[in-house]
């Protein structure tokens, strides 16, 4: 009932997680993301404490790999979590436990994965990959919605979705983008990639405003002079 992208971009160590589901509020409970640590994408019968608990270990010094080890070790049920790592290095990797549902898989490369349950067809997953990884130039968050609009192209789940997320880290200590697209009838991706359209060209300035108040920009709203 899900399928996500977990990336780190090797330009800028940027961080992110897009994901998408027939579930509402997907990203509420499945994209977790920290600045100059890793992501992490939790899925299918989620549980939404590996998440930060993968993080808090990535943030110890642990790698991707020995950080999932030790979430595999410690969580009950891991058989029927999927889940995604990436690393302060690039290094990812990916678990998909034997009880996940209908069609299933998960593909780790280098700053990047993809897992995906439910699917139309393996064949989402290689799509997604393959997008993510020849748009290296681009960025994170286009890439991120690039890809998810990939899968879709490609089949995306079974059945339709109705929910969306994307979540981006940089150099703060807060999500640079966290957003969401909780329930649509048709198309939340595509609602995604609006809002993603909306809030990228004002993303410096709320950072700005958050750190230095006096160096922002106007906030072009009525009754600012």
């Amino acid at each position: 009932m899900t399928f996500s992208i977990t990336a780190r971009c090797a330009r800028t160590g940027m961080f992110g997680v897009a994901v998408s589901s027939s579930s509402p509020a997907v990203a509420a409970r499945c994209a977790h993301a920290r600045a100059g640590v890793g992501a992490v994408a939790t899925q299918n019968i989620t549980d939404p404490t590996i998440g930060p608990r993968g993080l808090d270990l990535m943030a110890s010094g642990l790698s991707a790999a020995d950080a999932l080890e030790q979430i595999k070790q410690t969580s009950s049920y891991i058989d029927y979590r999927q889940i995604a790592f990436v690393d302060r290095n690039g290094q990812s990797i990916t678990h998909s436990g034997n009880k996940a549902l209908g069609i299933f898989n998960a593909i780790a490369f280098d700053n990047g994965a993809v897992a995906g349950n439910l699917l139309a067809s393996e064949a989402v997953l290689q799509t997604m990959a393959d997008y993510f990884q020849a748009h290296s130039d681009a960025d994170l968050g286009d890439r991120l919605i690039g890809t998810m609009q990939a899968a879709m192209q490609a089949g995306g789940e079974a059945g339709p979705v109705h929910s969306a997320g994307l979540i981006l880290v940089r150099d703060v200590a807060w999500p640079v983008a966290d957003l969401r697209v909780d329930w649509h009838e048709t198309d939340p991706i595509g609602e995604l990639a609006h809002l993603w359209d909306r809030w990228k060209p004002q993303m410096d300035a709320y950072i700005t405003r958050a750190l230095n108040p006096t160096e922002a920009p106007s906030y072009g709203v009525p009754g600012d002079k």
